[in-house]
């Protein structure tokens, strides 16, 4: 059997585990919070407690084919690299490991595409963390083989985890910052690419995952009130805009992500090539499985 470990059982790997989950393999993933744990379980994750401060038991990896990484590194690196490398580096049963990493590794290009090529510039704390850990984990394919991969995720959305959801919710802000256009990707097209990485492996490959349209912030709130049929937020200038140091940083690169590698060697078709086919689907899922 197939058995996914998940380093951090959050947003896309609960809904990798669904998927995967249908095609009868186990899968355990790792949570901080005990009380969570359950949560982990009504998924049919098996739960597995991991703060990052220490490895896990000695036999908790034991007939693990495939790791998602999808812990952020923090001030002192990343946790599962510090604490379990060897571990994976002793692992025979191993034959796939997904990073999940960020476009922030590229910085600011003003606007311009960048490609898995392109030099890793970043310019937040958070970029720069990312660059050291992917680093660290192509390291362990090219100094001991374990079969790694990395992803670099545009902004993830998805049911439950939307603009659309912000505007229900009454949270949503329209904040007009012209020219600065966003990647983003719908969480099940990642579920796609990352099935599609574990059928045809390629350790030591690097991918952009974003869709086809980069867009402006407001342009995709202003959409997602159209198809709720309300008036979308007022619009305030990203210079008027009261926003905490987290959401302001968002706006401190510009780049355009090319996405064209994970299509030619992993043959992807998106579902989701743009945010209104995303906030479609979104929003039918919400019609189908009303709160």
């Amino acid at each position: 059997m197939s058995h996914l470990f998940c380093f951090g059982a959050g947003f896309v790997a609960r809904r990798l585990a669904a998927a995967l989950q249908g095609d009868g393999w186990q899968v355990s993933g790792t949570c901080r919070d005990l009380a969570k744990h359950v949560l982990l379980q009504d998924a049919g994750i098996g739960p597995v407690a991991f703060d990052g401060t220490a490895a896990l038991g000695e036999n908790a990896l034991d007939g693990v084919t495939h790791i998602l990484l999808s812990i952020p590194p923090g001030a002192d690196g990343d946790p599962v690299f510090i604490h379990q490398a060897d571990t994976l580096a002793d692992l025979k049963t191993l034959e796939w490991v997904g990073y999940l990493s960020a476009t922030s590794v590229y910085g600011d290009t003003g606007g311009a595409p960048v490609d898995e090529d392109a030099p890793l510039l970043a310019t937040t704390e958070r970029g720069k963390r990312r660059i050291a850990a992917e680093r660290d984990w192509l390291s362990l394919f090219a100094d001991q083989g374990v079969p790694v991969q990395v992803f670099r995720l545009a902004g993830i959305y998805g049911p439950g985890r939307s603009v659309l959801d912000q505007l229900r919710a009454g949270s949503a802000r329209r904040i007009g910052a012209p020219g600065h256009l966003f990647s983003r990707i719908h969480v099940d097209d990642i579920v796609v690419i990352l099935r599609a990485s574990m059928a045809k492996v390629r350790p030591g490959a690097v991918y952009n995952l974003c869709d086809d349209e980069a867009a402006e912030s407001a342009d995709v709130t202003a959409f997602a009130a159209e198809l709720l049929g309300i008036e979308p937020p007022p619009l305030v200038l990203l210079e008027q805009a009261d926003l905490s140091p987290m959401a302001r940083s968002f706006y401190a690169d510009n780049r355009l992500i090319d996405n064209r590698r994970l299509k030619r060697e992993l043959d992807i078709n998106l579902n989701y090539p743009d945010y209104r086919a995303g906030l479609r689907a979104i929003l039918a899922h919400f019609v189908q499985n009303p709160a």
